[in-house]
């Protein structure tokens, strides 16, 4: 095993898996699709169906509109964005549709994409065909990462963004979101990062590394489940940003209810849409409030020492792992090549051990309340 130490003691590790009633009862190593629910995000859930009930329609100026700030404040305070410039949206899916219906295509009509990236990404711009948007593919040479130089060779002065992922969902292969920003920017482009993968377990500063737009979500890593997606737009941006197909929450003074004139918001609340899921919300705030007091980076250190873990004792056994090499490209994401994930992932499951296969491959993701105990159950269950 290598020099690294888990940053968590592990009675501190206990007491948050105490607040997440499923690691009683199961082996959860999937975080990477779905993060398990905390007793703390359960509370939220409540809370905000005991003021709908409580108040009706106007727990929205009591408390709700101050839940919705709170939610931009943690999230903001995770990636080094001023809150104003987090907006919310129902999924990833539409944030970045917010941040795709802003651009003008008309001088630049290419996007530059990874051929590891979720296929939200590309999606997004292959819809737009019609419009005469052309994407283009940075390709892996191993299935596993996507050198800089690929990027490089791709961008040039028709290019309108690199869109692209903080972490591949396959290999966890974690990219230098600052080298991306400065090829983008030489070459005139703007950088646009999926860090649905990635926020929650890995450090992020969007004006450190010089981001255009982030997008992200509660589902995974952030612990706050589906329903809760944020987007991040650079303040430099946003003079120019003018979504088309907005809604009334992205309109100045909203609650003037104007119908003949639109105005913006002044910041980047004005990427938003229309009414926010609030039982999401209260759901969000949970797993954010709980990321917070572990602390990105120790969460990461303990991370990456069960994936140390996970890798020496699957190496040992002679499985086939499909991630970086690199320790500063690693994430709390592991795959396994297997002939037959499916049956794998199926014969997990019913020992309790919650995991999840891509192609060719059984991944799963360790994170700030995995001990190795977990590991040892999970590679038992495979050695049989």
């Amino acid at each position: 095993m290598s020099d690294r130490r888990a940053a968590l003691p592990a009675d501190e590790v206990e007491r948050y898996r105490a607040q997440f009633p499923t690691l009683a009862r199961k082996t959860h190593l999937n975080t990477v699709s779905l993060g398990p629910l905390s007793s703390r995000s359960r509370a939220g859930v409540l809370e905000f169906l005991d003021l709908w009930e409580e108040f009706g329609a106007s727990a929205w100026y009591r408390t709700w509109l101050g839940a919705c700030a709170e939610a931009r404040e943690r999230l903001g305070r995770l990636i080094g964005a001023p809150p104003e410039h987090v907006s919310l949206h129902g999924c990833v899916s539409n944030a970045l549709a917010s941040a795709a219906n802003s651009l003008d295509y008309t001088e630049r009509d290419e996007v530059v994409v990874a051929d590891l990236d979720f296929p939200t990404i590309p999606i997004q711009w292959l819809s737009r065909a019609s419009q005469g948007i052309n994407v283009r593919y940075a390709t892996s040479d191993d299935g596993i990462t996507v050198s800089l130089d690929r990027y490089e060779a791709l961008v040039n002065e028709r290019t309108a963004l690199i869109a692209t992922s903080q972490v591949f969902f396959t290999s966890g292969a974690v990219q230098d979101l600052a080298a991306l920003a400065e090829i983008a920017h030489r070459k005139g482009a703007l950088l646009l990062v999926d860090a649905y993968q990635g926020t929650g377990q890995i450090p992020t500063d969007v004006r450190e590394s010089g981001l255009d737009f982030l997008v992200t979500g509660g589902l995974k890593w952030l612990m706050g489940g589906p329903g809760l997606a944020y987007l991040y737009a650079a303040p430099r941006l946003l003079d120019e940003l003018q979504p088309i197909g907005s809604g009334w929450f992205a309109a100045d003074n909203q609650f003037d209810f104007e119908r003949r004139v639109f105005t913006y918001k002044s910041d980047g609340r004005r990427m938003e849409t229309g009414t926010p899921a609030m039982a999401a919300v209260y759901a969000g705030i949970g797993g954010l409030e709980m990321l917070e007091e572990v602390g990105i980076l120790r969460a990461r250190e303990h991370t990456l020492f069960m994936v140390d873990y996970l890798e020496q004792q699957a190496l040992a056994r002679g499985l086939t792992l499909g991630i970086p090499a690199q320790w500063s490209q690693r994430s709390g994401i592991v795959t396994l090549r297997m002939d037959d994930p499916a049956r794998v992932v199926k014969h997990l499951a019913a020992r309790g051990i919650i995991t999840d296969y891509r192609p060719g491959l059984v991944r799963v993701s360790p994170f700030f309340f995995t001990t190795t105990g977990d590991i040892d159950v999970f590679l038992a269950a495979l050695d049989e």
